[in-house]
């Protein structure tokens, strides 16, 4: 270890043993996490939304790729791994049904889908469809934030920030469905807010279950990773692929770089 960074490190392992020995400092921390991330998502998508052309969102994709892809092969896999010495493979290989198991929850999303978009089919609840979704999403995501800061409360930081970036692009499609279906703005950014909260029910909930369960922790770092690589290789970058000729390659690789650095670089910075 070199001497610079040795303060780095010892603070952090003093903030995680005091975090382990106040399990109520970790749920305020998971709660603020899950609060912070929701609200900055989901201003950020609001203002996107509301204020910017429609080719500049599209340059969104491209960073927030960046941010899963670094959050989840530089600090959440990592984080599984070291925390399960010896388990390499049933860490990895719950991974591997984690990407499994996102396909075919993607799949039958899709089914669900096309069947709605048969003539004759109700579209009339499909905001409603939409809303319900995210809100599963981000209860999702909440359990996954309290599993990152159980771990390690800068990994939770991280995680928060990839999670809150991962967001907005979602939240822009949200707006983008809920205003095409005829509600004001301010009835569709008083939905979504509604909906974000739902990471604090998840967030309660990962904290009750994995407070006690400690051994499980690595294995829902697995998870978390695998739903980051998933979206990021099978949403965001086959994205961008499609938009190469409106969005250009040097822009959407400039973005996809910005988003790979910025988990590393804030972390660095962080600690």
């Amino acid at each position: 270890m070199d001497a610079p960074s040795a303060p780095f490190n010892s603070a952090r392992h003093s903030l995680t043993a005091a975090s382990s020995r106040h399990p109520m400092s970790s749920l305020a921390a998971i709660l603020a996490a899950c609060f912070a991330g929701g609200l900055l998502s989901l201003l950020l998508a609001a203002i996107l939304a509301f204020r910017l052309q429609a080719r500049h969102l599209h340059r969104l994709i491209a960073f927030a790729a960046g941010t899963m892809l670094a959050a989840a092969l530089l600090d959440i896999l990592p984080e599984a791994l070291s925390l399960a010495p010896g388990h390499s493979e049933a860490v990895l290989a719950t991974l591997l049904a984690g990407l499994i198991g996102f396909y075919l929850l993607e799949r039958l999303a899709l089914w669900r889908h096309a069947h709605a978009g048969e003539p004759g089919s109700a579209r009339t609840g499909t905001p409603w469809v939409v809303l319900l979704g995210d809100g599963l999403h981000n209860l999702v995501d909440g359990v996954l934030m309290a599993a990152a800061f159980l771990a390690d409360p800068w990994l939770g930081l991280s995680t928060c920030l990839a999670v809150a970036l991962h967001e907005v692009p979602q939240e822009l499609g949200d707006f983008a469905l809920l205003l095409s279906a005829g509600w004001s703005k301010r009835r569709a950014l008083l939905a979504n807010g509604l909906s974000s909260l739902a990471s604090l029910v998840g967030g309660v909930l990962g904290w009750l279950a994995l407070e006690s369960a400690q051994a499980a922790l690595p294995y829902v770092l697995a998870v978390a990773a695998a739903s980051f690589l998933y979206i990021a290789v099978a949403d965001l970058l086959p994205a961008l692929h499609r938009r190469h000729r409106q969005d250009g390659f040097l822009a959407q690789t400039a973005m996809l770089s910005a988003g790979l650095a910025c988990v590393p670089v804030v972390g660095h910075w962080l600690h």
